[in-house]
């Protein structure tokens, strides 16, 4: 009788066990997984705001007009680093097929003008108004999505968005170096982020599906956004004149 109570006991100082070590292996994947989004976090704010100071430098302290060369470059850079790590099998990307370019290639002609707006604007406007006016995007963008989407946001949301409408009015007024040209470029790079959100969540379904594995992850986009832009970009530098001021810079 004892040692059938004995065995009963061992067996739920087994279950109490094996329950810990559930709980312990599911809090630390939440670590893990909470640790890899702040990393994320922390190199994209990082990644973002380098790029802008270093945008602003060349196109201002330089006097660089040629903006969509500099974009060009970036991309061709990009294009570089995501196929050698692809080709290294660090990362997986999915391939080009005409199938997939053919869907998205309403996203990239967006996603190209969002980037010369962006060139544009910063060479006329300080960075802190380009950050406090990308705010705009936020409230477009929750339009957007209530009128094609049928997505209702709550008041806190609404609020949210009209402080930030507010900031950029009152950034605006108090700019002392306001550059009514520099304004125009950023509010339309404002309009032209908003529709990039707002299409590429309409065309992402349609774009797994012309993939092989019927998924589409971030380096594949990345590759795919910076691989169209290059003809459109070098057709553009043409259309711009941005040959002739670089063959005399």
């Amino acid at each position: 009788m004892r040692s059938q109570e004995d065995n009963e006991v061992d067996l739920e100082g087994a279950k109490l066990l094996k329950s810990r070590d559930k709980e312990i292996r599911s809090s630390s994947k939440l670590l893990k997984l909470r640790n890899q989004a702040l990393f994320s976090g922390l190199a994209y704010c990082v990644s973002s705001c380098s790029m802008i100071l270093v945008n602003k430098f060349v196109l201002s302290s330089y006097d660089f007009n040629a903006g969509i060369s500099l974009m060009l470059y970036q991309n061709l850079i990009s294009v570089i680093i995501v196929s050698m790590l692809s080709f290294l099998g660090v990362i997986s990307t999915e391939p080009l097929t005409w199938r997939l370019i053919k869907v998205w290639l309403p996203v990239n002609f967006i996603f190209v003008g969002m980037l010369i707006t962006s060139m544009f604007s910063l060479k006329y406007i300080n960075v802190a108004m380009v950050t406090v006016l990308k705010n705009v995007t936020n409230v477009i963008t929750a339009i957007g999505e209530m009128y094609l989407f049928k997505k209702d946001h709550d008041s806190r949301v609404w609020a949210a968005l009209f402080l930030m409408i507010i900031s950029a009015i009152f950034g605006g007024i108090t700019d002392l170096s306001f550059h009514a040209v520099g304004y125009a470029w950023q509010i339309l790079n404002c309009f032209l982020t908003a529709s990039y959100s707002l299409t590429l969540r309409r065309v992402m379904d349609t774009a797994k599906q012309a993939t092989k594995s019927g998924s589409l992850n971030e380096f594949s986009m990345v590759l795919l956004n910076n691989t169209l832009s290059l003809p459109l970009g070098i057709i553009l530098v043409f259309v711009f004149k941005e040959v002739d001021y670089l063959s005399t810079t």
